[in-house]
């Protein structure tokens, strides 16, 4: 079994206790296991909706450039949940689609969050130019709270990445992180382990070394496990009938674990469970973050992922 997705190095987030929301009772049907969400301290946002200028092979939501499952998020739908993000005390906010930066107005959604607390952008990195970079430092220098950028990568090399996120583009991937680095910004690289040997101890140094060249002096690597959804199946098939949670799987310690019981997400059809459901009818749980405060059965497969694996796809 793979080790837990983490950040690899120094510079991991260090957890901070959080004010307790009072669980929801109800019994979880058919037997199944629920998930209470035991503080509101992680808000995603599907701030592009499913709309890339990619179409990876990889990819759990299918984002495409063809894709409109869900629209992008404008400036005042983001202002209206984080007012009401920042009155249930959300301490931090993440930006994905999709591809965050074809939203017209992403880089005032962050000057707006960036207001009320830390957020982070998971981007393929294709449209980090020089002047969007230099733009995105100014924002994180105007700010009591930081900006960080993640950018996804699938490869050591455009053999091994190319074929999971397109043809040309490792060599643009890599150009978007020079620029973030010559701006003064230290990315966090995200790799799943469609990327063999991406989770071992030689397969992260292999990638510390590449960033060493790109001059990242302090390199961040994220790996996560491959989520056998959208077009993963295509690529290496769905789950199997036994990939699913049960009563008996829980830890001693509760499900506290899974990101469900700290996060919600917002697309512009509402609020989710969580980043990896947004395309699972049954992962909405309201139209307002106040409607989604109860508990969640963990009845998807992608769950029992996250619980075997140890997923959190915070930074």
């Amino acid at each position: 079994m793979p080790p837990p997705a983490a950040i690899a190095g120094p510079w991991a987030l260090a957890a901070k206790p959080m004010p307790v929301i009072e669980e929801d009772r109800t019994t979880a049907a058919a037997g199944g296991p629920r998930v209470a969400l035991r503080s509101l301290d992680t808000l995603w946002f599907q701030v592009a909706g499913t709309v890339c200028n990619i179409a990876c092979a990889h990819c759990f939501v299918s984002c495409s450039p063809t894709n409109h499952t869900h629209e992008m998020l404008r400036l005042d739908e983001v202002r209206r949940h984080l007012a009401d993000a920042v009155r249930l005390g959300v301490r931090e906010y993440y930006f994905t689609g999709g591809e965050p930066f074809l939203n017209p107005e992403m880089e005032a959604i962050l000057e707006e969050t960036l207001k009320v607390g830390p957020a982070t952008v998971l981007t393929n990195g294709l449209l980090l130019d020089p002047a969007r970079c230099a733009r995105l430092k100014a924002l994180d220098d105007a700010s009591d709270h930081s900006l960080d950028l993640r950018v996804s990568l699938d490869g050591y090399d455009a053999a091994t990445n190319d074929p999971l996120r397109g043809e040309g583009t490792f060599e643009r991937i890599l150009g978007g992180v020079r620029n973030l680095v010559a701006a003064g910004l230290n990315p966090v690289i995200t790799v799943t382990e469609a990327c063999h040997e991406a989770g071992t101890d030689d397969g992260k140094e292999r990638f510390f070394a590449l960033l060493r060249t790109l001059g990242v002096h302090r390199p961040r690597l994220k790996v996560l496990p491959v989520f056998q959804l959208g077009a993963e199946v295509e690529r290496s098939g769905g789950y199997e009938s036994w990939q699913r949670l049960r009563d008996s799987d829980e830890p001693d310690g509760g499900w506290d674990h899974l990101q469900c019981s700290s996060c919600r997400m917002v697309t512009d059809q509402g609020v989710w469970v969580c980043p990896i459901l947004v395309n699972e009818p049954a992962g909405k749980m309201g139209e307002t973050l106040a409607d989604t405060l109860g508990s969640f059965p963990l009845g998807h497969s992608a769950c029992w992922t996250c619980h075997v694996y140890g997923v959190s796809c915070k930074t």
